[in-house]
């Protein structure tokens, strides 16, 4: 507000009001008069002190990322995804043959149960190429105990496509495996039917 010769106030949209004097302010208001002064004071709301973090359904998306999509971002996946004019393929750092199997092939088989792109093709491509490896036999069959227990989290899974996925990666697995996962199956075949 700027003061304008004799009482007369300018607001910024144009509009010249008069002050009130002391005799207009101890009278009430008629409730059909608008004022035009601004509300200055902001009401809070109980729930703003009780759950001060709420959720903006337009905002960015403020889930963290699941552990397979961390991983993937800093690096811990010697592949990437190459996109090609007609079919996608994974493009490795180094041969698959020379990748420990240890921490790879479980970390790819929990990006199994991931619904987005390209978390889901890498994950899947991953597997079936690292399982493809000579030697894959040899070094997947100490991985069993922690293979299973994913493997059983994607087949749980709601959704359609990651069940398949996980189906998927299991047949892949009983072929390189072969017997040695019989003992492990008493926990996939609830999950399976």
């Amino acid at each position: 507000f700027s003061a304008l010769g004799s009482n007369v106030l300018r607001m910024s949209s144009g509009v010249q009001v008069k002050p009130k004097t002391a005799v207009q302010k101890s009278k009430k208001s008629s409730p059909l008069l608008c004022s035009l002064e601004p509300v200055i004071k902001t009401q809070t709301k109980p729930s703003d002190k009780l759950n001060p973090k709420t959720i903006d359904p337009f905002g960015a998306n403020s889930r963290p990322p699941s552990a397979f999509a961390a991983i993937y971002a800093k690096g811990g996946i010697p592949c990437r995804l190459m996109h090609g004019s007609v079919k996608h393929r994974l493009q490795w750092e180094c041969l698959p043959e020379t990748v420990p199997f240890d921490p790879l092939l479980v970390t790819l088989a929990e990006g199994l149960r991931e619904t987005k792109h390209p978390y889901t093709f890498v994950s899947k491509e991953g597997f079936k190429e690292l399982l493809m490896v000579e030697g894959a036999t040899e070094k997947a069959i100490p991985l069993l105990p922690h293979l299973v227990p994913v493997l059983k989290a994607a087949l749980a899974h709601s959704d359609d496509e990651v069940f398949q996925r996980g189906l998927d990666a299991l047949v892949q697995l009983s072929a390189v495996v072969g017997p040695s996962l019989n003992d492990h199956l008493k926990h996939l075949l609830t999950n399976v039917s």
